[in-house]
């Protein structure tokens, strides 16, 4: 098996050459894939409908709101 990193200067320790290693496998890993988009709610024709009144106590105050 040949070797693909090569030192050609100076003297580097074992952790120095795993740092530079783990450094070029994230660097060729694929990358995550992006998390799903969240839907936009505020521009929903739906949420300028009103909530069906409900009676009970204080119905007539709820009734003015959206």
């Amino acid at each position: 098996m040949s070797a693909h990193l090569r030192i050609v200067r100076g003297d580097a320790t074992p952790e120095e050459i795993a740092a530079l290693v783990a450094v070029l496998a994230a660097r060729h890993a694929e990358p995550e894939p992006l998390p799903p988009r969240r839907r936009q709610t505020w521009r929903n024709p739906a949420r300028a409908m009103r909530k069906p009144v409900t009676p009970g106590k204080s119905a007539w105050r709820t009734s003015a709101l959206p």
